[in-house]
């Protein structure tokens, strides 16, 4: 048993601290030239460190005495967002014709899990089961992002733009991630507007680029 608190100890302060390089260099990569060198080494380091901080909390969150659904959902979620948003990147150019297996991988993954977490969420609200709403929050825009994923694999030949709107979506959704973990884990701060404030303006910077790619 101690053994197994020790191990959870290191694996919890190893994903926060992945997830608080996540957190820097995701807010950096916005704040920087998109496009630029700066822009493409936060990018990567966010990338890499957030994917570390989320494979990392899947294991916490089945570990004995840490057991959180949810916490793997959001998990999953987040390591979506990371591959996604990277795959996205595959799309620039003329060289890519259409989508391969590990996009469709990726994105139908996303779908399944969503539809999961839309199952857990209504059967939570019927039951009165504190925080269902979040498992249909979180299930609707999961399923709303891997929907536009096959939407973009079947336009992003004619809509040249789709691809860089599908990747700021994604990293942007990652982002999202980063700082709600961080206000809730970090800070204590488990409410649900809390827990939906950070989406919701993460929403409203998404649209505001498709509009500006006029997508």
């Amino acid at each position: 048993m101690e053994n197994t608190d020790q191990v959870a100890k290191v694996l919890i302060y190893s994903h926060a601290f992945f997830g608080g390089i996540g957190l820097i260099t995701g807010i950096t990569s916005i704040l920087v030239k998109k496009g630029g060198d700066r822009h493409k080494t936060m990018g990567k380091m966010f990338s890499f460190t957030m994917l570390i901080s989320a494979l990392v909390s899947l294991i916490v969150a089945r570990m004995p005495f840490h057991e959180n659904l949810f916490l793997f959902l959001i998990g999953v979620f987040t390591i979506y967002m990371i591959l996604a948003g990277n795959r996205a990147l595959t799309f620039r150019g003329d060289l890519k014709l259409k989508a391969d297996w590990k996009d469709k991988a990726v994105s139908g993954s996303m779908f399944l899990i969503s539809a999961l977490m839309l199952i857990l969420g209504t059967i939570g609200v019927i039951q009165k089961v504190n925080n269902s709403i979040l498992y249909l929050f979180f299930g609707g825009f999961g399923a709303f992002m891997a929907v536009r994923d096959f939407k973009m694999f079947r336009v992003f030949n004619e809509k040249k733009k789709m691809w860089l709107s599908s990747h700021i979506g994604r990293m942007v959704g990652a982002l999202i991630a980063s700082v709600t973990a961080f206000l809730v884990a970090g800070l204590d701060i488990g409410t649900v507007l809390v827990w939906i404030m950070p989406t919701v303006l993460g929403t409203c910077y998404i649209i505001y680029w498709n509009r500006r790619l006029k997508i």
